[in-house]
């Protein structure tokens, strides 16, 4: 029996195209409603039981430590005797409770490929599960994992069809056959990550901070016949640009999001 997979998020870059909300804060912690998109991705896989993450920190990476280490008294009425800090008593309990949370300093200046080899001392077990910390989706995580198991490759990735400016992918009978990343002419089909990687990607990775995920470890990845897509034909948006926020915004406030499949 496969041990329950971790997810892996990143968490570290800077985020520069949304500057009016990262100057001061990493992009997982920019809101959506009253809560930074990564809460909402979170929520997503917790909702279908996967809540054992990992973390990959970077760029003021202290927030979402800050974050995560006041969780408790930030969302619950809580009594403390002044004095004695130590002696606190939480009233309520929040839905997250059983979350466990690893908060991994990756580097500051590390690419994506890199912040994740850097993570491999925390995963654990043969499989985890791997996403950027600025996409929300209503994808069946379950439904996800299933398909990986069953195809039996190295490294399963979930194709969308949003607007251009993301890699492109190829596509033939689910086999992943190019990677492009960025590509200037769009036929549609891009990488939503939502990823999911047998332990032995790894290898395909190195801890120098010019690894790039979306470069040579998924490309050659591909070249060995190892990268399967999961295709997800429903929501999907990420938060690139302070359009995207405004957009993702709107739709919570207007209690239509999607990607809300958990309960409360």
């Amino acid at each position: 029996m496969n041990k329950k997979p971790k997810v892996v998020i990143l968490c570290g870059g800077t985020g520069m195209r949304l500057k009016e909300e990262t100057e001061y804060r990493p992009k997982p912690m920019v809101e959506i409603g009253d809560r930074p998109i990564l809460w909402h991705i979170m929520k997503i896989y917790a909702h279908y039981n996967f809540n054992d993450f990992i973390l990959c920190l970077g760029y003021k990476g202290k927030v979402i430590k800050e974050y995560f280490f006041n969780y408790e008294i930030m969302n619950n009425d809580f009594n403390i005797e002044l004095g004695n800090s130590k002696n606190i008593k939480i009233y309520n309990n929040n839905s997250e409770q059983n979350w466990n949370v690893t908060l991994a300093d990756t580097g500051e200046n590390a690419m994506t490929g890199a912040r994740v080899k850097r993570v491999e001392k925390y995963v654990d077990g043969d499989t985890f599960m791997l996403t950027y910390g600025d996409g929300v989706a209503d994808i069946n995580i379950q439904e996800l994992l299933k398909f990986h198991y069953a195809h039996g490759k190295i490294g399963t990735l979930t194709g969308i069809y949003p607007p251009s400016r993301f890699g492109e992918l190829l596509v033939e009978k689910n086999k992943v056959l190019s990677f492009s990343e960025k590509p200037e002419v769009h036929s549609g089909l891009i990488s939503g990550g939502f990823f999911v990687f047998k332990r032995n990607f790894f290898d395909y990775l190195w801890s120098k901070e010019d690894c790039i995920l979306e470069k040579k470890p998924l490309e050659h990845l591909v070249r060995d016949g190892e990268l399967m897509i999961y295709h997800h034909k429903g929501f999907w948006q990420c938060m690139d640009t302070y359009r995207d926020y405004l957009l993702l915004n709107d739709i919570w406030n207007k209690s239509s999001a999607p990607w809300k499949i958990w309960e409360g």
